[in-house]
């Protein structure tokens, strides 16, 4: 076990933890066991544990490029069928004419049923429009409890199959950044052209995540291929270093997602 958390950070151990038991108990059982919703890091940790019991993991989220996806990790023998994934796909309906609703207000409303983050997918909103993925087995507490947001009104409704879906596509563009070290205040005020204090007040702040989990530690080492994201400024990853300037500073890539209108 320990030679596959030396992989890993310190900080991922409870999960790696909870699918190695996952993945075992897959392989013990020859049964296939499904997931709640994780995030794209999860899933790599998820399908890296997989890989190594010779199973497989199949990834559903509702809509086309999810980014939080339900996992089946089964057999090699198993071929998934879509309802596996038991993920209901909602609309949420409210008076547009008065209020437009943000990301932040749904889940908060969301989150204040006492129900995980896990439970739900991805959030779309697009002209008024509100979509959810979330765990078929949550559809019904949803529905009955869901009965307003913030001082809005609203009706939960389960989408049919005829409905058309919300599509976000992400645009990353690339950027050559010259850093002096690979800690998260220093590459986070390079990103997004900040001074260092001022990024570090963010991450003090709980304004930053890494694989989409909050830190901060100010002097948190980076790697190649993490995301952070920044509230209200956006997100990117960490891509290639691409070696060390005369002055021993580091050429780093960054993909940073474009902001949308």
């Amino acid at each position: 076990m320990d030679s596959i958390f030396q992989h890993f950070r310190k900080e991922e151990q409870p999960f790696i933890e909870a699918m190695i038991s996952l993945t075992r108990d897959v392989e013990d059982r020859y049964a296939p066991k499904l997931t709640d919703f994780l995030d794209p890091r999860q899933r790599f940790i998820l399908q890296t544990l997989s890989q190594q019991r010779d199973l497989q993991g199949f990834e559903f989220g509702g809509f086309e490029q999810g980014e939080r996806k339900r996992v089946l990790v089964a057999p090699s023998y198993y071929e998934p069928l879509q309802e596996d994934a038991l993920i209901q796909l909602v609309k949420v309906t409210y008076p547009i004419k008065f209020v437009t609703l943000k990301h932040s207000d749904v889940l908060g409303a969301l989150m204040s049923l006492g129900l995980d983050r896990s439970k739900f997918g991805d959030i779309r909103l697009q002209d008024g429009v509100v979509q959810i993925a979330m765990a078929a087995e949550i559809l019904d507490y949803v529905k009955t409890n869901l009965t307003s947001i913030g001082k809005v009104k609203v009706q939960v409704e389960a989408i049919e199959e005829t409905e058309v879906l919300l599509h976000e596509p992400e645009e990353y563009v690339e950027e050559l950044h010259i850093v002096s070290s690979m800690r998260l205040d220093t590459v986070l005020a390079s990103a997004w052209n900040i001074s260092r204090q001022k990024a570090a007040a963010f991450i003090k702040g709980g304004k930053v995540k890494v694989n989409w989990s909050v830190v901060e530690d100010i002097s948190f080492s980076l790697n190649e291929s993490d995301m952070i994201s920044l509230r209200t400024f956006g997100r990117f990853q960490v891509g290639l270093v691409e070696g060390r300037t005369k002055k021993e500073k580091i050429r780093l890539q960054l993909a940073k997602l474009e902001q949308k209108n």
